[in-house]
């Protein structure tokens, strides 16, 4: 599938550069920001909710939805997006970290990865044909390769061999592909090696995806390191194509990683934090639960616009989630969610202002 991913500025003090691309569920615009919906929601939130914070795509999980309720069964309602009833684009991702991050219970060969279901204890074999599959019949307008992320502290040659074995199933990813309709993004891994992640981006970008995603960081690491990782790739990575950070990350990290050439990112962060009473705002981080906002009559951040800072006070806020009102967990998502929406949309003035570069490096600077 063509994409047709269109550059339209540049920032000439970074790497940054807005662009769009096509789906099959509508115009794209980068960089973007995409709410986790890992099992056909958004956590908290109707689909309608997510449309109205101003989001066009969202990501959900292939693992978790194999799992349950089954993809033949999605399939069979109409595919994902009739099901969870949203009219937006879909990126699925393949379903490997979760397989991965079971540790004790997958076993890994060139095949594919046994393991153990969370659920239930079921064994399963998820092989790069079955990812696809799944990911088909889910019909997302974005599918992933089924790659395999390694853990920090691995040796290089465990390092190697995982990167080895992404390149192989990237390959049979491609081959297994029968859909015109959705694209296929490759995976780039190798670690926090270097040279590894140039050859493994060398591996990747050799191959004809329709966009390009750095996996295997945001697991612990520096930002520094972070940072390495993905300057010492975007060189190697088509100019012409989507770059996509998996598993990325603060407010603050996608302006540093949008000035550093990528242009999609995902997390779980503002869900997650948002449900545990964490908020961002313009002056910083908010914990709601502190006693000091116990009579605070003020919004929680009075530059945003969102519908919870609009009618609510923290005061308000603070007391819902004291009394582990599930109304908390929505309000918090919704700002929090409009929060990372306004971020991407100062990211892309910067960019046409030409102001990006200076931006991430005055970010650089703070504690």
């Amino acid at each position: 599938m063509d994409l047709k991913f269109e550059i339209t500025h540049s920032d000439p003090s970074s790497k940054g550069r807005s662009a769009s691309f096509t789906t099959p569920h509508g115009v794209v615009e980068t960089p973007v920001f995409m709410p986790v919906g890992t099992q056909a929601t958004v956590k908290t939130l109707d689909p309608a909710e997510v449309r109205q914070i101003g989001f066009r795509i969202i990501l959900s999980n292939t693992y978790h939805l194999f799992l349950r309720p089954g993809h033949s069964i999605i399939k069979e309602l109409g595919g994902l997006h009739r099901f969870m009833q949203w009219d937006g684009a879909i990126l699925t991702d393949s379903g490997g970290y979760q397989v991965f991050s079971l540790s004790d219970l997958v076993k890994i060969t060139d095949e594919g990865a046994s393991f153990a279901s969370h659920l239930d204890g079921t064994r399963h074999m998820l092989t790069p044909e079955l990812s696809v599959e799944i990911q088909e019949a889910l019909g997302s307008d974005i599918i992933m390769v089924l790659d395999e992320p390694v853990a920090p502290e691995v040796s290089r040659e465990r390092a190697l061999d995982a990167l080895r074995r992404t390149t192989l199933w990237a390959k049979r990813c491609l081959d297994a592909k029968r859909r015109d309709d959705q694209a296929m993004f490759g995976i780039v891994q190798g670690g926090f090696d270097a040279d590894l992640r140039k050859m493994s981006a060398e591996d990747i970008a050799a191959l004809p995806f329709d966009g390009y995603a750095i996996g295997g960081l945001s697991v612990g690491e520096s930002k520094e390191i972070m940072n390495a990782m993905v300057d010492c790739v975007e060189p190697i990575l088509p100019k012409d194509k989507p770059r996509y950070l998996m598993g990325v990350g603060t407010p603050d990290d996608l302006v540093r990683l949008v000035a550093r050439g990528v242009d999609m990112f995902d997390c779980v962060m503002p869900t997650r934090n948002a449900r545990n009473g964490t908020l961002f705002t313009s002056r910083g981080k908010v914990g709601i639960k502190n006693a000091q906002y116990a009579r605070d009559e003020s919004p929680l951040d009075p530059d945003c616009a969102c519908s919870t800072c609009s009618r609510f006070s923290k005061a308000y806020l603070r007391h819902l989630f004291m009394a582990g009102e599930i109304l908390a967990m929505r309000l918090n998502t919704i700002h929090n969610l409009a929060f990372y929406k306004k971020r991407i949309e100062d990211i892309k003035k910067s960019i046409a202002d030409g102001t990006l570069g200076e931006w991430s490096a005055r970010l650089a600077t703070e504690p």
